[in-house]
């Protein structure tokens, strides 16, 4: 059909040009010369048409890459006619000369505008014109590429649920403008007064690059006109940047917590981790598993995953690389504080880089529990330094917390002699070894959300320990990505501090988490823990943060401590 309309445009094109430039008044000669290009020319057109694969569904019809392979297609058969002008004025002197730049020029209008009519049509007639009952009446948020994208997979999808009525956008350069003949109907200002116009009830954010902040404004400012929030993952969570309606999905608090815009220099993360021997450490948990699964994409010759939890090594692998058989030799189960346990592995594997992300992390199990904080946090990190400097690892990365500033509780002065270690073991190898620090990530094992959520779940209340207590907030797999970045920049012996944004209430989240839930969950006051801040610091009070290469990004320096210093200090001497 599409090779039919194309043959029809050069036919009416050829009419309308001799029509217009000629008025007809052409001898019969001159129909048999024109004639003759016609078919020469539909015969070329067919031909590289169908060896372009331009007629056996190359192209989305009516795309933008169409009208590309549309173009360079009509150019050809425009080109390669050329020669037969030539013949006819050499035989006959009798052939328009007019035709060979005008004819293809209105073909390729008559071609492309078919097309586009076509799909216009055919969007028109499709999801968006449904009205069903329980199709979801919506204004989508963003009437840029993202928008866009989804608009268009709205009215091309028969079964979706969605009815777009307008878009929602703060620049007044839009206040005019239809997208697919979906006008623009207002800013945000003008929101509730749009859905109430247009019949909206649901509000679909499409700007996957909006900051929590202002995701968390606009969702406040929708919920209190009675419609459902919905949004689109962050940038960096939509494959190949390209939307899908499965993207669509409610509003998480994470998305309000989170959406750090990490900007990342794939060049240096690639220079030392492609082709590289790297190891993880406590590669099970939450922090260690996303970096297994990013790590992973730069194409490490091979990636060495250890925990000493069984169930940990089976979820990541599966994460990984889709299998959870458990049998092969770059899945080890051993304990970081068993040094007799982990030579044979770097004997075996000889790492090049190493992340250490294995540690006791529970500040009140730690205050209960000293000794096993001192074990794992502090022996543990001096076994992988040790043993990195044996075997000349290029690069360790050791995983920290900002509970290491000013550290008042047994997890912050374990983790702190950890970066006391690494330090001085920076200044005894020929590689480069550092700390980086950042404060809590939303959705680990164990955190703050998954706790309320439990709560929520189970009737309540929620406990919070302080009306007033804050703490910093990131994304597991943003601070993943900017641990990976700090491992590229960091120098020797530095802690590098992941800019975490505005310190958050544990109030307002819990407050958010209740509303989300439509149901009524007290919130109760525990008071604060042994050890525990009411305000978590990035620094401490004699540190003073650099900045770096990366803005999100800072580094300061911390004093070495000897591994000498340390085991012949008792354990409360030097931690507890």
């Amino acid at each position: 059909m599409l090779a039919a309309w194309d043959v029809m445009s050069w036919a009416i094109a050829t009419v309308v040009v001799v029509g217009a430039r000629y008025d007809f008044l052409v001898n019969d000669v001159q129909w048999t010369s024109i004639l003759a290009y016609l078919a020469v020319s539909v015969v070329l057109l067919v031909g590289i048409g169908y060896a372009a694969k331009m007629y056996r569904g190359r192209f989305l019809v009516g795309s933008f890459e169409e009208a590309i392979g549309l173009g360079v297609l009509t150019l050809s058969v425009a080109i390669l006619t050329i020669p037969f002008f030539y013949y006819f004025e050499v035989e006959d002197g009798n052939l328009p000369r007019g035709i060979s730049v005008l004819v293809p020029a209105f073909a390729l209008i008559g071609s492309a505008g078919g097309r586009w009519f076509y799909r216009t049509l055919r969007m028109r007639t499709r999801g968006n014109g449904t009205h069903d009952p329980e199709t979801k009446t919506v204004l989508i948020y963003g009437a840029g590429d993202a928008g866009y994208q989804l608009l268009k997979l709205v009215l091309m999808d028969r079964n979706s649920e969605y009815r777009v009525v307008g878009f929602i956008d703060d620049n007044p350069g839009k206040r005019n403008l239809k997208l697919i003949g979906v006008p623009v109907v207002g800013t945000r200002a003008a929101l509730p007064s749009a859905a109430v116009k247009h019949g909206a009830n649901s509000v679909i954010l499409a700007i996957p690059s909006a900051s929590g902040e202002f995701i968390g404004a606009v969702q406040d400012d929708v919920e209190r006109a009675g419609m459902e929030f919905l949004s689109l993952p962050p940038v960096n969570q939509i494959i190949g940047g390209r939307v899908s309606l499965e993207d669509v999905r409610k509003v998480d608090i994470a998305d309000v917590l989170g959406r750090h815009q990490v900007k990342t220099d794939l060049g240096s993360i690639a220079d030392y981790l492609t082709g590289r021997r790297v190891l993880i450490t406590g590669a099970g948990g939450s922090i260690g598993s996303e970096l297994a699964r990013q790590v992973h994409k730069f194409g490490p010759s091979e990636l060495i995953l250890l925990d000493r939890d069984e169930s940990g090594l089976h979820s990541v692998q599966l994460s990984v690389y889709g299998k959870g058989l458990l049998d092969t030799p770059d899945m080890v189960l051993a304990d970081i504080r068993d040094v007799a346990a982990l030579r044979p592995i770097f004997e075996q594997h000889m790492p090049e880089i190493v992340f250490h992300a294995a540690a006791l992390k529970h500040l009140p199990m730690l205050e209960q529990y000293p000794d096993e904080g001192w074990k794992t946090n502090v022996l543990g990190t001096l076994n992988m330094l040790e043993l990195s400097r044996e075997f000349e690892v290029r690069h360790f990365v050791n995983i920290s917390t900002d509970k290491a500033a000013d550290p008042t509780s047994v997890l912050g002065r374990t983790k702190r002699l950890a970066e006391q270690l690494t330090a001085w073991a920076a200044g005894h190898v020929e590689g480069n070894y550092m700390s980086v620090r950042f404060g809590n990530v939303l959705g680990s094992r164990g955190s703050m959300l998954h706790t309320f959520n439990s709560q929520i779940e189970g009737g309540g209340p929620i406990t919070v320990t302080h009306p007033d207590i804050t703490r910093f907030f990131m994304t597991i797999p943003e601070a993943c990505e900017l641990v990976i970045q700090a491992g590229a920049i960091g120098g020797p012996g530095e802690v590098l501090v992941l800019d975490m944004g505005a310190p958050i209430k544990i109030l307002d989240v819990a407050q958010r988490m209740v509303a989300q839930s439509g149901k009524p969950i007290e919130i109760i006051f525990t008071g604060l823990r042994p050890g525990e801040k009411m305000h978590e610091d990035l620094f401490g009070g004699d540190e003073q943060g650099a900045p770096t290469s990366h803005p999100l990004i800072s580094q300061v320096a911390v004093p070495p401590l000897a591994p000498d210093a340390v085991l012949s200090a008792t354990r409360k001497e030097a931690a507890l």
